[in-house]
């Protein structure tokens, strides 16, 4: 299968790193005109410089914005008022106990995680019902479905794209714009390898070790029992930003490693 996506115009939240900079790289790869975003300039500009590396007539511009603030939104949509492809990958994570997430920590993850697609999609969405072609994804995880008693805050905000990609899929029925939810699970990430990291020191043994120990003891139920990769991910979302996938929408594409144990 050859996907082309020459002349598309891709946006792609929290695309740094991890699993955001790897689905830009592989709409990049494309032929998408792709736009990279993160908070901090230095970092949006790394990323540009890592993915025209990979591919040196790569289309990619950048936006540095916090996307957690309406006022971050809107600094993204003034420089980039359309899109046709947009990725609402940007999150953040962390486990911590139930007891101890307080309402500001509850409010920044809903903030992040759930306005920023909201927001995005709200404004992107009208110019692609307009032009009657557009791709909306939301990255959302398995831990949407199966809620980690070590991360429920995070959990709920995963739930919550569940319910937003599918409603909004129903929003644009009739159209040729596909609106899907993406459910990665644990993934070699940045974040993850970090947190992953410090566990391993905590406990004195190696990365690698780690990783085993955490897929057995967090997610037994992986049938790939290992972490995916973030090109993994990237590949079904590449695959849904493109024009094979016109009949898919209002799915929940799951990239988890059979972590969560029902038939559909």
């Amino acid at each position: 299968m050859q996907i082309d996506l020459n002349g598309k115009h891709a946006i792609i939240t929290g695309s740094t790193a991890g699993i955001g900079f790897a689905i830009a790289q592989g709409l990049a790869n494309a032929g998408a005109n792709v736009v990279v975003t993160g908070r901090s300039q230095s970092r949006v500009d790394d990323a540009i410089e890592a993915i025209k590396k990979e591919s040196p007539n790569a289309k990619v511009e950048g936006v540095a914005a916090d996307l957690g603030t309406a006022e971050g939104c809107q600094t993204l949509i003034k420089q980039q008022p359309s899109a046709d492809i947009l990725i609402n990958n940007v999150g953040i994570f962390g486990p911590q106990d139930f007891f101890d997430v307080d309402d500001d920590t509850w409010q920044q993850f809903f903030d992040i995680n759930i306005m920023s697609a909201v927001r995005l999609s709200r404004h992107y969405a009208k110019g692609m019902r307009e032009r009657d072609w557009g791709r909306i994804q939301f990255i959302s995880s398995e831990s949407g479905i199966n809620i980690p008693s070590e991360m429920v805050h995070y959990g709920v905000t995963k739930s919550a794209l569940l319910s937003v990609s599918r409603g909004l899929a129903k929003v644009l029925s009739g159209t040729q714009v596909t609106v899907n939810a993406i459910l990665p699970g644990p993934t070699r990430s940045e974040g993850v390898l970090k947190m992953i990291g410090e566990m391993a020191e905590k406990e004195g043994i190696s990365q690698q070790e780690m990783e085993e120990r955490f897929v057995k003891e967090n997610r037994p139920s992986s049938i790939i029992q290992r972490l995916a990769t973030p090109e993994e991910v990237a590949s079904m979302s590449v695959y849904a930003a493109s024009p094979q996938a016109s009949a898919t929408t209002g799915a929940a594409l799951r990239v988890e490693g059979g972590i969560v144990d029902t038939l559909t």
